[in-house]
């Protein structure tokens, strides 16, 4: 079974629980979802890691749950899981697909209307509801029914809360509407919730949060939004639209003196959150996204900043990033959190490809390297490394090769004396062929100050041939940086497999960096990785891997990755100076 699949396995038990009883096996529900997400994510395979004896290395795995995917792997199913799942319909799990369907509603829709066939059962609910049958079931009614079938309807055109959109996508449309929701006079602050404020490299809804002194001005105001398609619910304290793009937004409002309750709440994550509700308890209090309620007094005290919230529960507070119950809220306690880098820090941009005419393996870039030094000084850069792809092989011999990276280093000296102000760096990227050897010949490399070493073909290779592959290429003395490490593409492909406890070894012992890629269909390195790397001492680079002017703008979600990760400035080499990046590139 894939990732993917096995995350969706556990959700279903998951959901068989909260079926059977909510409160009973809370934490057999929380214990599930938490170890779904935690595959889902994972850039290993869960077969891998079980033969490899290394499941315990992944976050939200206990003892228990590591047992039944042991059995999983073994035999290719649990028992216990057969036993869960054997209460619940199987016709229920496809419903819980659909937005608005939890698995409460999902198990009564199902037995009410005797709907036996995972196969056909949304289309069954469907005709259902068109014919007003929905309407007469205690506790539905005509609204529930219409929000049901809207439901079934977007769901089919991939609109609403099923699709998971870009970081990129994502926090482009955010922005657009907050600019436009902090225009009104009634709003007076406008935040993300949910994984966009926590910068999930997906995400998939948009929930905003104001701050306002009259939430029904403020929700006809979001209401009047021109770029919708329609408005799908507006309430007293709430509202939802549906942009024109297909993508629903949801607004919540609170009080200014309350603001930092919901927006702490609405952030998560959904584990962070536990853990900071069982540790409450243990103080006699309670949380919400109202505020703290003094379990002996019944009194509830709201709290305008995040920061008061934390602070009441007698921690620092805590990067959004990092809320993902991975050990942030005990250092918290401690106030030792770590300070993570910021877009401020960076000082040059690595993975730059310019239209410089050298006849590439891949893609060429946009700009001249006139433009994109403009552009660098433009963004406060005080240097900038120049690393197109190495020049076509099949299309070259040695000696061509060799004649277009000499040619290309002039350009790059006459450059380094006409332009003031930004450094150069004459980098390459340079793909590691099948057989672990680099796609340039030695005799090239005097005509480089570095290159970059990545992955772009062959990607099938079994974990084992593809690390021996990877340290091969990065085994060359000019070799100091591994791009995009895994090879992942969202929505595309999931990457090729690596032995990162053998990458992160030679990365130490040999002075390479790992690259964390901010293009946003790669953030690679993952930042479960990016966590690993930093806990191993290993050097990062974070890159935009721009092949235009407007790429380079993209730096800000390799940050956002990295700070997930755990990452500080000290990790990260371009925050050096031009001169202590030049002494790390030599060592």
């Amino acid at each position: 079974m894939t990732n993917t699949q096995i995350a969706e396995l556990l959700r279903q038990v998951a959901a068989s629980y909260s079926i059977q009883d909510e409160r009973k096996y809370y934490f057999q529900i929380v214990a599930y979802q938490k170890a779904a997400d935690s595959i889902e994510k994972s850039t290993s395979q869960i077969s891998d890691l079980t033969k490899e004896g290394k499941l315990n290395e992944l976050s939200g795995i206990g003892a228990s749950i590591k047992g039944h995917l042991e059995e999983l792997a073994k035999t290719g199913r649990v028992k216990h899981f057969d036993e869960i799942l054997s209460k619940v319909p199987k016709s229920v799990f496809p419903l819980l697909k659909v937005p608005s369907l939890g698995p409460k509603k999902a198990y009564k829709l199902v037995t009410a209307f005797n709907l036996k066939d995972p196969n056909t059962v949304i289309e069954d609910l469907a005709s259902i509801a068109k014919d007003g049958k929905i309407a007469t079931l205690e506790n539905f009614g005509e609204k529930s029914q219409s929000d049901i079938l809207r439901a079934i309807g977007e769901y089919g055109k991939g609109a609403g809360k099923t699709t998971r959109m870009l970081i990129s996508f994502a926090d482009e449309l955010a922005e657009k509407l907050i600019t436009y929701l902090k225009k009104s006079p009634d709003i007076k602050q406008a935040f993300p919730l949910g994984s966009l404020r926590r910068k999930l490299p997906t995400v998939g809804d948009i929930d905003i949060a104001v701050a306002t002194a009259s939430p029904q001005k403020a929700i006809d105001y979001f209401a009047n939004y021109p770029y919708k398609d329609r408005i799908i619910e507006k309430g007293i304290a709430s509202a939802s639209i549906l942009t024109t793009g297909g993508h629903q937004v949801d607004l919540m409002t609170q009080p200014v003196k309350g603001f930092g309750s919901l927006l702490q709440h609405f952030t998560g994550s959904k584990h962070h959150n536990v853990h900071l509700r069982e540790i409450a308890l243990k103080m006699g209090l309670s949380l919400s996204e109202k505020g703290i309620k003094d379990k002996k007094t019944e009194k509830v005290k709201m709290y305008e900043t995040e920061e008061e919230f934390y602070s009441a529960l007698k921690m620092q507070w805590i990067p959004p990033e990092m809320r993902e119950d991975t050990g942030e809220i005990e250092l918290a306690q401690k106030k030792m959190l770590p300070k993570l880098i910021e877009l401020q820090d960076m000082k040059a941009d690595f993975h730059i490809h310019s239209d410089y005419p050298l006849d590439p393996s891949h893609d060429l870039g946009h700009n001249t390297m006139e433009e994109m030094l403009k552009k660098a000084k433009e963004l406060g850069y005080s240097y900038l490394g120049f690393s197109e792809h190495n020049p076509s092989i099949s299309n070259h011999t040695k000696g061509q090769i060799y004649a277009i990276l000499k040619k290309r280093k002039e350009k790059i000296e006459h450059l380094k004396e006409s332009t003031k102000n930004i450094r150069i760096v004459n980098l390459l990227e340079v793909d590691i062929l099948t057989n672990g050897e680099l796609a340039i010949d030695d005799k090239c490399f005097e005509y480089l100050d570095g290159v970059i070493v990545s992955i772009h073909s062959v990607l099938k290779m079994d974990k084992d041939q593809m690390t021996k592959r990877v340290l091969n290429g990065l085994s060359h003395p000019k070799a100091k940086i591994l791009a995009h490490p895994t090879g992942r593409l969202f929505n595309e492909r999931p990457g090729y497999e690596l032995d990162f406890d053998k990458v992160f070894s030679f990365c130490r012992e040999n002075n390479k960096a790992l690259e964390v890629n901010s293009w946003p269909e790669r953030t690679d390195l993952p930042y479960d990785l990016i966590r690993q790397a930093v806990d191993n001492g290993i050097k990062l680079v974070i890159d935009t891997d721009s092949h235009a002017t407007t790429h380079m703008d993209l730096m800000k979600y390799g940050i956002w990755n990295a700070r997930r990760g755990w990452a500080k400035k000290s990790d990260v080499l371009n925050t050096l100076e031009y001169n202590e990046f030049i002494h790390w590139l030599n060592k």
